[in-house]
């Protein structure tokens, strides 16, 4: 998620920024469970682009998740049940799995009515405040070998939007599920990833998944999500709608009774914008902006993965923050000559780039998403506006470091590590000022060929710091150790 924080206004001009009820009248009940094949992809193909269609046969080690939520009519309580079929894709056999459970400290509270593996119940561990929830496995799971859990959960949405941006909240009659539902953590060579994420970054760092998802809401509300929708059907005060999202790193929900749609088509791609009906010039400024974004980041890097891309508006904390195919923009900068809306979504726009096609560690490397975010928004206001509109938009980065002394904090540095002030000066303004440093080392055209290069070749892969500076080297015929030893590492 992204998030600009209104630290001073003028500072935190354009971080992807995570800126920033009534009693249910019936009882949820469960919806029926959902019968599908996990390795037949092919539903998914018509949300791709044709470029990445022949993913669908290339990822045999991502998970799948099949999930049914059932929201109350007072849009704060939410029923699940969770299907999810894990394949270890770890060179080292697994004693355990780890799933997060983000809403317990997101200001929430997810309790967990049924856990199972392979239809056997068992009886979990948890920490970190709940967030955490360990499955012993009785028979270890080896490389390459599938299990399936089975998870029931009951999750209360917090009223307010006082922690992490308000990215999971009811809130305003906007219901943001952020989240919201148990998460697979990564295992990679730290082994689990597992900890509660500092409030001012980002939450998750996630695999590529595939997701199935059927949600039934009262019939009043509009509901967006991840994905395509694909189902909807309406019984009596009720409604019910599948989503179908892959390959994607989350799965993000919204819903609103106040939502109109604002729909833009350009170059294959369907864009949409739900907010409220007054709000519509801005709205259609945004899609216009997206359309232009993607266009000048398709060139310089690789093709947009979807066939679509939905926005919402949302009473986040943030100007911004980026899901899979989605954007949640804060309402208040959603006018068409706000001096924050363009930067927004350009930046937004581009962590669909890097952050959901190319992955990283948004906890400990948080400059591989955030930084080059902010670098390639730098190039958008160059390529659309020329040397007026790159000046105006790297002051920004430039007093963002300013306003920290310009001092040398490294940008290589976990979330944990920085303050807000440092967070917002090192890694939204001297972190995409060092990717200025290295085109300057490597030269322009052969800097162009490498960030190509390193998007495609990580194209639904988790990039590290060693990997971009490898990519780099290979391409530069260079050794850049003195240039990241500056800038990145600590």
């Amino acid at each position: 998620m992204k998030r600009t924080f209104l630290l001073p206004c003028l500072l935190l001009f354009l971080t992807s920024c995570l800126i920033t009820g009534q009693p249910a009248s019936s009882t949820p009940k469960p919806v029926s469970p959902i019968q599908n094949t996990p390795t037949d992809r092919s539903i998914y193909k018509n949300g791709l682009a044709p470029e990445y269609q022949d993913i669908l046969n290339k990822l045999p080690n991502a998970s799948y998740y099949e999930i049914e939520l059932n929201i109350a009519d007072d849009l704060t309580h939410v029923t699940g049940y969770e299907t999810v079929f894990y394949t270890n894709a770890e060179d080292v056999t697994l004693e355990e799995v780890q799933l997060h459970l983000f809403a317990n400290i997101l200001g929430g509270k997810m309790e967990m009515e049924e856990v199972a593996i392979n239809g056997e119940v068992i009886n979990p561990k948890y920490s970190l405040s709940n967030s955490l929830m360990t499955i012993p496995l009785k028979d270890p799971l080896k490389p390459g070998e599938t299990i399936t859990l089975k998870l029931g959960f009951d999750l209360t949405v917090p009223q307010t939007v006082d922690l992490n941006y308000g990215v999971q909240a009811y809130y305003d009659d906007v219901l943001a599920l952020a989240h919201a539902y148990p998460m697979i953590a990564v295992y990679d060579d730290e082994g689990w990833n597992s900890e509660i994420p500092p409030q001012s970054g980002d939450v998750t760092y996630a695999d590529i998944s595939f997701f199935l998802v059927t949600v039934e809401a009262p019939k009043g509300v509009t509901l967006v999500a991840s994905g395509s929708e694909v189902s909807h059907q309406e019984d009596g005060n009720r409604q019910t709608t599948r989503f179908e999202a892959g390959p994607v790193r989350d799965f993000y929900l919204a819903a609103s009774p106040e939502y109109e749609v604002f729909t833009l088509e350009s170059d294959d791609i369907k864009f949409r914008f739900y907010t409220r009906d007054y709000l519509q010039d801005g709205a259609e400024a945004a899609l216009e902006i997206a359309a232009r974004a993607i266009r000048i980041f398709e060139e310089r890097y690789a093709p947009y993965p979807y066939t679509e891309l939905d926005f919402v508006s949302t009473p986040t904390l943030a100007l911004g923050i980026e899901y899979p195919g989605m954007i949640a923009i804060n309402e208040s900068i959603l006018t068409p000559d706000h001096p924050y809306l363009e930067a927004t979504v350009a930046h937004e726009v581009g962590h669909q780039w890097f952050y959901n096609l190319v992955g990283n560690d948004q906890l400990d490397d948080p400059w591989l998403d955030e930084s080059l975010t902010q670098f390639i928004t730098l190039q958008y206001f160059t390529d659309e506006y020329g040397q007026a509109g790159r000046r105006g938009f790297r002051q920004d980065l430039e007093g963002r470091w300013a306003y920290l002394g310009n001092e040398e904090i490294p940008i290589g540095l976990p979330v944990k590590s920085y303050n807000g002030a440092e967070y917002s000066g090192i890694i939204y303004g001297r972190g995409a000022l060092f990717f200025e440093e290295l085109r300057d080392e490597m030269g322009s055209k052969v800097f162009d060929n490498f960030m190509q290069d390193y998007t495609r070749s990580n194209a639904w892969e988790i990039a590290t710091s060693e990997k971009l500076r490898s990519k780099a080297e290979e391409h530069c015929k260079c050794d850049l150790t003195v240039l990241f030893e500056k800038w990145i590492y600590p």
